[in-house]
């Protein structure tokens, strides 16, 4: 080889290594993760069949990915206890359920879930949050039982008024802790719109929240 070629083709060979060098140090450490590349449940989670020491809790994320789910008696989840959940996958729309078992009794339970991508198991999804209360052991001291209940939201042009509090019956409900909500009647009234303001007979006016509705 001559020599005006051998230095040629090793001054290019030293400028793609070092090119190389520089753009992995530009690359964020494995720790940082981009914008949308870790796992989300945009349907957040639910819990349901509660019985005096198990329940059913749903999730889903967004891709491929191992539910897991954490439950402690304290919302600080200092010593949680750890359940792998099933894998949500494509062929259930990539929802997870898992029957949590082995519960106290009469008491309230907060647990969080997460999702591990299966195509990068270093990542995982932000958790999501949620609580309810098992009953007590039907051989155990019974206690009242708190039961929430509404009827129909919003209709006859009257919906959520800010300046008048908003639906402060959700509030109140809120407020008294219930074990159960039940909601009862229509919550909407598609064949009656609500208009941005109500006259009221007093001559005020009632002004709902709204937005904008697109003829198709």
């Amino acid at each position: 080889m001559h020599r005006r070629k051998f230095l040629r083709t090793a001054s290019t060979a030293a400028l793609t290594t070092s090119l190389s060098k520089i753009l992995r140090a530009q690359d964020p450490p494995p720790i940082i993760r981009k914008g949308g590349a870790r796992p989300t449940t945009p349907h957040g989670t639910a819990a349901g069949d509660v019985a005096h020491d198990r329940a059913i809790i749903w999730s889903a994320s967004d891709r491929p990915a191992q539910m897991l789910v954490e439950w402690d008696k304290t919302d600080r989840f200092r010593d949680p206890t750890r359940v792998l959940g099933p894998a949500a996958i494509e062929a259930t729309d990539f929802t997870g359920k898992l029957d949590l078992r082995n519960l106290p009794p009469g008491e309230r339970i907060f647990y969080r879930v997460l999702f591990q991508d299966l195509r990068d198991l270093k990542t995982w999804s932000e958790p999501v949050t949620g609580s309810f209360i098992t009953p007590p052991r039907p051989d155990g001291q019974a206690r009242d039982l708190k039961i929430a209940f509404t009827g129909d939201v919003c209709g006859q042009g009257y919906g959520i008024d800010l300046a008048r509090g908003g639906l402060k019956m959700f509030e109140t409900m809120r407020a008294a802790e219930p074990d159960y909500f039940i909601h009862l009647g229509d919550t909407i009234y598609a064949d009656n719109p609500i208009q941005a303001e109500q006259k009221l007979d007093d001559g005020t006016l009632w002004k709902n929240i709204t937005s904008e509705s697109k003829a198709h």
